[in-house]
């Protein structure tokens, strides 16, 4: 499946945390994120994270862009609530999420339940609805 992953800069050592601590389950799915949060958790846990551009630069963009086409099974936004300027990003990707039927979780909570729910093969209902999620996005 593809999963993209997100964080905002006070939460990207825990999305490293997450990731090292489920490197087994994400190992066997395609990993995408953006630029800073990607090298951060391929340099941590040896994943191969194919990385869009900075957050800056339009990497939430490039991965909405991706959700629209319902390209993405999972989406991991680790949301700073204290940030309240980035509080539309956050909404823009989950509103898409919604909009497409991709399971997102913008805390790690959420994210941990996801996680073990792939594992456990609770999300292969993805694969009906999106044939090509097991294939990596070009």
């Amino acid at each position: 499946m593809n999963i993209a992953l997100m964080s905002h800069d006070n939460k990207k050592d825990l999305m490293v945390q997450f990731c090292t601590a489920y490197a087994g389950i994400l190992s066997r799915h395609h990993i995408y994120a953006t630029n800073t949060t990607g090298h951060m958790v391929s340099e941590a846990t040896g994943l191969q994270v194919h990385c869009f551009l900075s957050y800056a630069h339009g990497g939430s963009q490039q991965i909405g862009a991706r959700i629209a086409y319902n390209e993405f099974d999972l989406v991991l936004f680790f949301n700073d609530p204290s940030n309240e300027s980035m509080a539309g990003d956050v909404a823009y990707i989950s509103r898409l999420c919604d909009q497409n039927n991709i399971p997102f979780a913008s805390n790690i909570a959420t994210a941990e339940v996801l996680v073990l729910g792939l594992a456990r093969g609770d999300l292969d209902w993805r694969l009906i609805v999106n044939p090509a999620s097991n294939r990596p996005i070009a």
